[in-house]
This record gives structure tokens, sequence and C-alpha cells, in this order.
């Protein structure tokens, strides 16, 4: 098969390419050039912009393209509208951030997405939107599917993903805990203990992905794990497992965390306060992905792994997690005020 990835050297993108390499298929990147550029050298790269500069894809033909990076819907109709002809199969990595009304678990595909009319979101970039960007991400994505889906119709794949975790990853969100709890000591840790958590390695997501196109499935399908509901709890008692060292876990309340100021997701990742009523951010339905072959590996693998990679990293710049002082200073005084 001869696979087309937009993006493919950066996380997910990267895994991909390895999983169709190693699945025997021709690939074909097109990016920028810019990340990782040395990274395949053995598979054809093309180099151009998808903001304006479409030139290299154009007289070519591929058996499918697999859009990494999308996010814009101008941008993707320009790409999807290109290649149209150029390709029997679109697949979109979209995201579960595209549905609303969060207050419920167990959402499905047919849950209802965000909305933002066209016109707002014709001339918004990442760069040019800031924080609006950010808080339009999943009205954007669902906007881009729609694109998809116009010059795709019946053969396009949208994979709405979740949390996408592992090797490589620079959100910094399940890396924060894997790293913390390898360092040991007394650990902050946020609200219930039962509260659910998900999130997908990123090599499971990627072979999946790649079997779905082989296998020319189309439709729209939720993409996260594990099979079976895993709290917050029994995440970080993985982690304590994998780093077996003198760490300690101190679960602090709710209120005294918002209290002190501990910010929720971007300091204290996975965790979304109760009073967000926002319990099916982190509980999605996933039977539907399940049904077609979608697989995990132990999370004791996706740890281990995510902590070896995280022990070469010298950026000392991080996206996410608690500033170790101010960890300090929340658990003296949570102690301060149970003892």
């Amino acid at each position: 098969m001869k696979v087309l990835i937009l993006g493919g050297t950066r996380f997910l993108g990267r895994f991909l390419t390895e999983a169709a390499l190693q699945k025997g298929h021709e690939v074909t990147l097109f990016n920028r050039g810019k990340e990782n550029p040395g990274l395949f050298p053995e598979v054809e790269n093309l180099i151009g912009d998808r903001d304006g500069n479409l030139a290299a894809l154009e007289g070519r033909k591929w058996d499918a393209v697999i859009d990494t990076c999308g996010f814009v819907p101008r941008v993707v109709r320009e790409s999807a509208g290109l290649l149209a002809d150029a390709a029997g199969h679109y697949t979109f990595i979209s995201s579960a951030s595209v549905y609303g009304e969060l207050e419920n678990p167990g959402i499905d595909e047919n849950h209802a997405i965000k909305q933002l009319p066209l016109d707002v979101a014709e001339e918004m970039t990442k760069e040019t939107a800031g924080p609006i960007y950010n808080e339009y991400y999943g009205e954007l994505k669902a906007l881009c599917e729609q694109e998809v889906e116009k010059a795709f119709p019946s053969r396009c794949l949208n994979v709405r993903a979740g949390l996408i975790v592992g090797p490589y990853d620079y959100s910094d969100r399940f890396n924060y805990w894997v790293s913390r709890i390898a360092k040991g000591g007394e650990v902050l840790a946020p609200g219930r203990k039962d509260k659910e958590v998900q999130f997908i390695d990123v090599r499971d997501l990627a072979e999946w992905i790649l079997n779905m196109v082989a296998e020319n499935v189309t439709g729209t399908f939720n993409a996260t794990g594990l099979e079976s509901g895993l709290t917050m709890e029994q995440f970080l008692q993985k982690c304590q497992t994998v780093a077996s060292n003198d760490s300690e876990l101190i679960w602090a309340d709710e209120e005294f965390l918002m209290a002190n100021d501990v910010q929720y997701w971007s300091e204290m990742p996975l965790w979304i306060p109760d009073q967000e009523n926002m319990s099916g951010f982190l509980t999605i339905d996933i039977q539907k992905a399940l049904r077609t072959g979608l697989a995990f590996r132990p999370l004791n693998e996706t740890i281990r792994d995510t902590l070896d990679w995280e022990k070469g990293r010298t950026d000392p710049e991080r996206k996410a997690g608690l500033d170790a002082e101010k960890e300090k200073a929340v658990l003296d005084k949570w102690k301060q005020q149970t003892t």
C-alpha cells in the first residue's frame, strides 16, 4: 500500500511512519522539513507547507492519506481537495475534544459536537489566534472533519483520539506523573482516588490506525483507552510499581487544591475537578473501536518506556506539571491542615 502521511516526524506521525514501514508499506511524508528532518532517510520526503504550498503533492497518486496535523478548516479543505482524486482513502486524526455537553460519562460517536461558524474559523491559525486557538480547538477539529467528508465522501476515517501518551510525547501530561513518581518522596495527588482517567499509548493508536487504513474502514471512531476503566489511584500505583522506590502518594481534596491555586489539567495533569461537571471527558465510549481490533499493551510497558525516554531528555522546559517548590509548599500546608 502506498501511504502519504501529512506530518510524519513528530509523535503520532513518527510512530505511524514506523508502523507503516514495519508492515511493508511504501511511505511518503509531506511536511515543512523542520521537525526531525533526517528521521526517516529511507522514505520519500516531500517538502512544502499545508498553508499555501502544496505543489509537491500535485500529479501524484497514493492508496491512502493519513492527516496527522490538520486543525484549520481552510487548510484541511485545500489539502483534502487537492488529494481527492489522488488517493482512495483519507484518515483524519481528530480529537475527543470535538464533543460538547460533557456532564455524563459514556460519550459515543453519536454525541453532540461543539459548533463554531465556519466564517469565524476561516482565517484562524495557531500563530494568529493564540489563546483563541486553544479555546476553540475542539470546534476547529469538528469543522476539519466536515471538510474531509466533503472531499472524500464515504472514503474517509475520522479518528477522535483521546489523550495520546508514550515516548516522544512533549505535552508532558502523562510524563509528569511518570517522572515525578520516579523521583520518589511525597507526591501530591489530586482529588478522588476513584476518578477515572483515559489515555492511549501512541504505538497502540498507530498500529490500529494502520490496520484500519489497510482494511479501507470508513466512518468516525473514538480512540482512547484503556479497555477497562482505570482510576487515578490505579494509574499512580502502576507508576510506583515501575519506579520501585520510596514514593508516597499524599491525596489532597479538590477544594483544598483549588483554594491553593493548583491548576487542574496543566499543573495537575489528568485531574479535572468534579465542580467542572466534565465527567464525560475522560470516560469516552470506545466500544466501536474495540470491535474493530483496537488493543492495548500493558500499562506498565507504556510507563516504563516513557520513563526511559524521559531520562534522556535534555530540554528543561516542560509544558505541564507542578513546580517542585510549589508542590512542597502545598503538601506542607495540606499536612498542617490534616494533622
